[in-house]
């Protein structure tokens, strides 16, 4: 029965997940102070799911999102510099 309800969730509730988390990390009082994050997918997070969180926030302007390698990326909404 929960597989059932996990199908009909479908791709809107993982990327509302997935949204959920990246907003949670952007939240956090250590983050706000750099206005910069590192994240990087989680295993059980679908790839569709987080690729349209990355398009939405690419065309935001003043977010720069930087992909650091397959799974990870910087998120920024301010020059940081590079390290």
């Amino acid at each position: 029965m929960n597989q059932y309800y996990q199908n009909v969730a479908g791709p809107n509730s993982c990327y509302e997940q997935v949204g959920r988390r990246f907003q949670r990390m952007v939240s956090d009082p250590k983050v706000q102070k750099y206005q910069a994050v590192t994240i990087t997918r989680r295993y059980d997070e679908p790839l569709e799911a987080w690729n349209r969180i990355l398009q939405e926030l690419d065309d935001t302007d003043g977010i720069t999102v930087e992909r650091t390698c397959p799974n990870s990326v910087r998120i920024g909404w301010k020059r940081y510099p590079d390290c």
